[in-house]
């Protein structure tokens, strides 16, 4: 009996160093191998939530409770993943998922979303579709129009969304009418137009592109969702109820992300001018004082020390943050040293974290104590991948354009013939400058709903 019992302990204790041995992402912050090979381990964590490769699965979602939007965040990292690592286990995953959700004309309205779909959403995915432009992401075939015209399409769609109603301009949150925050204009959802028209102007060298980019960003300081000094302020947005004065002065690292990572992109477009790096040193301040405790990330608004009440939604925005953070490192030079230090050590942090799950490698939502916190899910995935992977930002040749290899083909008047994004008030004021495709809900829409509500009743 004594005999039996040394043996099971000694197959124990093996059995523990073994797992010991292989718990944990082991990162080197220097290597490149040790990176990729830690962000493949994430990534393929990241696809335990994937809907599209399930039986009956949709291609292009993540399953329940992740949102549409979350979908197209995921996929920009992925794309960026297949670029730094030249990582193409997932291409064509990739490449399925961003046909499918594009919709029946190639803007980012696809039927799944048709009746929930809001700006900020349609706004991200434009976000990740730019992304596969400037990386140089597999062309779209059989007859598809390029990225590029995919982008092009979603930035008319939007900006022919402009209201100068309430609050002297600015998108909705929301598309529809009878979805709930109609009435809120929310910053998120201009920070994506904002970025987009910055991208595609330094893209195509079309300088009524970063005019319009301007134009909404001198918006955001008006209403003063945007405050410049030198630790800037981002606020979330308000209702046009009361004209937008009443600012949700809540403060997340996406907002500060993608408001950021549109100046950098307008100062590079600028041939660097003093203005925009000026604005960028400034917003890069205020995320450097809001979201970072000793050089670690964290989403303060909802990650108080040990309290956390962060939804599913805001635990992914250090994902976004994090590529974001990268995009301004690599397009402002003068931003590099501080912005490298802060993702080194977070990316350190997040590694830490990642030693949850029966696979021994899922990754927390805290990266300040280096361990694991037992909060995990899709959000925690992405941010991790996307910490780690811009770590090697330097490595691989900056965003391309039109001018310096950039092979994607547009079309400057794509999603302006299309009658289902658009169902603002009469009062919207579009001009013919501003190149607007508006337009109303069609009797398609009005029969969909009707329809829906004879369903429901019986």
């Amino acid at each position: 009996m004594e005999t039996r019992m040394i043996t099971l302990k000694q197959i124990v204790l093996t059995l523990l160093l073994c797992i010991t041995q292989v718990i944990g992402i082991q990162l080197d912050t220097s290597s490149k191998d040790s990176i990729c090979d830690a962000t493949s381990l994430i990534q393929d964590g990241m696809l335990d939530y994937y809907d599209g490769t399930r039986n009956g699965g949709i291609v292009g979602m993540f399953q329940s409770p992740y949102y549409w939007w979350q979908a197209g965040e995921a996929f920009g990292g992925m794309i960026d993943n297949w670029y730094f690592c030249n990582n193409n286990t997932y291409e064509n995953l990739i490449y399925d998922a961003l046909i499918a959700q594009t919709g029946d004309h190639y803007d980012y309205m696809p039927g799944n979303q048709t009746m929930v779909e809001g700006n900020d959403d349609q706004g991200v995915w434009a976000l990740t579709v730019m992304g596969a432009v400037e990386r140089n992401f597999t062309n779209p075939t059989g007859g598809r129009p390029g990225w590029l015209a995919m982008v092009q399409a979603v930035f008319n769609q939007m900006y022919s969304r402009w209201d100068t109603g309430a609050c002297g301009g600015g998108l909705r949150w929301q598309i529809f009418t009878w979805n709930s925050g109609y009435n809120y204009k929310n910053t998120i959802s201009n920070a994506c137009l904002f970025q987009i028209a910055a991208r595609l102007g330094r893209y195509t060298g079309n300088t009524t592109y970063l005019d319009i980019a301007e134009k909404v960003f001198n918006w955001l300081v008006e209403v003063e969702y945007v405050v410049l000094k030198d630790q800037g302020n981002v606020f979330d947005g308000a209702e046009t109820d009361d004209n937008c004065s009443n600012i949700i002065r809540f403060e997340w690292s996406y907002n500060h992300g993608v408001v950021l990572g549109g100046l950098a992109y307008m100062y590079n477009a600028t041939n660097g001018s003093s203005t925009w790096e000026t604005r960028v040193q400034q917003i890069l301040g205020g995320a450097q004082e809001y979201f970072f405790n000793d050089s670690i990330m964290y989403e303060s608004t909802c990650q108080r020390g040990s309290t956390i009440t962060c939804n599913n939604d805001q635990r992914s925005f250090k994902s976004i943050f994090s590529r974001m953070l990268g995009l301004t490192s690599v397009l402002v030079p003068s931003t590099s040293s501080s912005i490298d230090n802060l993702l080194r050590a977070s990316a350190e942090g997040a590694a830490g974290s990642c030693t949850g799950g029966y696979d021994g490698h899922t990754c927390g939502l805290s990266w300040l104590t280096s361990s694991n916190d037992g909060i995990y899910g899709l959000g925690e995935q992405m941010s991790a991948l996307e910490v780690m992977q811009n770590l090697l930002i330097h490595d691989k040749p900056p965003p391309f354009k039109t001018d310096n290899g950039g092979s994607s083909s547009g079309d400057a008047s794509a999603g302006l013939n299309t009658t289902t994004t658009n169902v603002l008030r009469n009062e919207l004021d579009i001009t013919t400058s501003d190149r607007a495709g508006a337009a109303v809900v069609t009797a398609v829409i009005l029969l969909v709903l009707i329809g829906g509500s004879i369903w429901m009743l019986f």
